[in-house]
């Protein structure tokens, strides 16, 4: 019973687990959180901007620009003046991602914000690409 190395291959390829065989490595995180009064609160707001490797003031900053409200980070959490859904919130996310983590060109997250002269690029690590961004 002796089997070739592309048989094998296939074999092991059917039996393996539809999660491993995806490409897609990187998922951006949804906020957990609840409403407090006219107040909402993302409890998991740090481990976002961890995820993203980028600190936490830009992206408040964007977030808070986007759903036209006020807010600020207390200890870890994240507290916004006013009643904001979930849905328009990792929304809000997405489009971060898009904008500041993901590359233009390949589509991953390893990417860092570099600034040279007057203006800011997304630099990605994995594929060497160079794309301007807003500050």
């Amino acid at each position: 019973m002796e089997f070739d190395y592309k048989q094998m291959l296939e074999k092991a390829r059917k039996n393996m687990p539809s999660l491993v065989l995806e490409k897609e490595r990187f998922e951006v995180p949804k906020v957990v959180g609840h409403i407090e009064g006219n107040k909402t609160v993302i409890g998991n707001f740090l481990q976002i901007c961890d995820k993203f490797a980028r600190p936490p003031q830009h992206v408040l900053k964007f977030v808070l620009k986007e759903l036209a409200t006020p807010g600020d980070v207390r200890k870890s959490l994240l507290v916004l003046g006013s009643k904001v859904p979930a849905s328009r919130i990792n929304e809000k996310i997405k489009k971060y991602a898009d904008t500041f983590v993901l590359c233009f060109e390949c589509g991953k997250p390893d990417t860092k914000i570099m600034k040279e002269g007057a203006i800011n690029y997304l630099k990605c690590m994995a594929c060497g690409a160079k794309d301007p961004v807003k500050a």
